[in-house]
């Protein structure tokens, strides 16, 4: 996309104003690009540029990355987006797949409001029937869906205060996979074959295509400063285990799995705790629990740690129209598809689950 026009014309872009300038960016522009999102305090994780090459490298998927700059020609904006298209679930531009976070991060609402109607004219022109950006404010007035939470808990200064807010309950619930002999281990790439063990069982029990074990080696290996694996061992054998990825204050779990044959010992509250322990002592405020409808099993799941519920807002241009598209497992209409998928034999559903997966946001 670096040889494409620019999307807005430098005199329409700029009106009155002579900024912002809308603009493509590619590989030349990305110390550029790394270091606008690392001074941003709204910017996330996904922002960083290193994840168009993860994604473009694990799924094959086209990115599309725009900026603002203004008068100067320094970035004052940043956008951006991976287009995905199959015949199952149709042809559409998401900023950012896979994540809970991405959409648009820009020094002021004007500047947020050019990136907006630039990357709406570049999914018209694209054919795409929607545009979704995922923000975690009410930046846009466009069609929105705000029915999903991220589950947010402040951290103490060490894990030792920690455990005595959790009360006895819960600190009895952590306690009974070890007397049981669970042990939980942390590390790097070394633990992938457990992690990704532990997370393709879990995915196929729960009806969902899961990711190929090459997006994982690729985020470890892209953010290996970054990230962290942690498997919870039973007899030997992993039953839990989760991936972290830090930013700034805040540690995140993106992905996190546990057996059901392991889960009646409680194998991931072990898993949750080794984590939380982990997040305080490496000096982190903050732990991200991931996304969760408000209510539902998960939800009350992180409530219980601690955890706080903050909106999550995910705007969209739609070609036609009309209420902003569900492609999740929540939809009635994959029901069927989800209970033969958990009839699958582990081998078959681990061959062809990437391959589906690549293609759902």
């Amino acid at each position: 996309m670096a040889s494409a026009p620019l999307i807005v014309a430098p005199e329409e872009a700029r009106g009155p104003d002579p900024s912002p300038r809308i603009a493509w960016c590619d590989a030349s522009d990305r110390s550029e690009w790394d270091g606008y999102v690392a001074s941003s305090e709204a910017a996330s994780l996904y922002h960083v540029y290193a994840w168009r090459d993860v994604v473009e490298r694990a799924f094959g998927h086209e990115s599309h990355y725009l900026c603002a700059r203004n008068a100067a020609g320094r970035i004052v904006g940043v956008l951006p987006m991976v287009r995905l298209k199959s015949i199952l679930f149709g042809d559409f531009l998401v900023s950012m797949p896979y994540f809970n976070y991405g959409g648009i991060v820009a020094d002021d609402e004007v500047i947020a409001g050019a990136l907006a109607k630039a990357a709406a004219r570049h999914a018209a022109s694209l054919g795409v029937s929607h545009l979704e950006l995922r923000h975690d404010r009410a930046l846009l007035d466009w069609p929105v869906r705000s029915d999903k939470v991220s589950m947010l808990l402040e951290l103490p200064d060490a894990s030792e205060e920690l455990w005595k807010r959790l009360g006895s309950k819960l600190r009895s619930q952590v306690k009974r996979p070890q007397k049981e002999g669970a042990t939980c281990v942390s590390g790097g790439i070394e633990l992938l074959d457990d992690f990704y063990a532990v997370f393709a069982r879990n995915m196929r029990d729960l009806g969902t295509p899961v990711y190929g074990r090459g997006f994982f080696r690729h985020v470890i290996e892209t953010f290996h400063e970054r990230t962290r694996l942690f498997v919870v061992r039973l007899r030997g054998a992993p039953v839990a285990a989760g991936l972290v990825i830090g930013r700034r204050s805040m540690l995140e779990i993106p992905w996190a799995s546990s057996l059901r044959s392991a889960n009646h010992v409680g194998v991931n509250m072990l898993l949750y705790w080794s984590v939380l322990e982990y997040a305080c002592d490496a000096g982190y405020d903050h732990f991200d629990f991931g996304r969760s409808t408000v209510d539902a099993g998960a939800y009350r799941f992180k409530k219980q740690w601690g955890a706080t519920a903050k909106s999550l807002h995910w705007h969209y241009w739609l070609k036609h129209g009309g209420k902003p598209p569900t492609l999740n497992p929540s939809n009635p209409k994959y029901r069927l598809a989800i209970a033969a998928w958990r009839r699958l034999p582990l081998w078959l559903a681990n061959r062809i689950g990437p391959r589906i997966v690549r293609n759902l946001p």
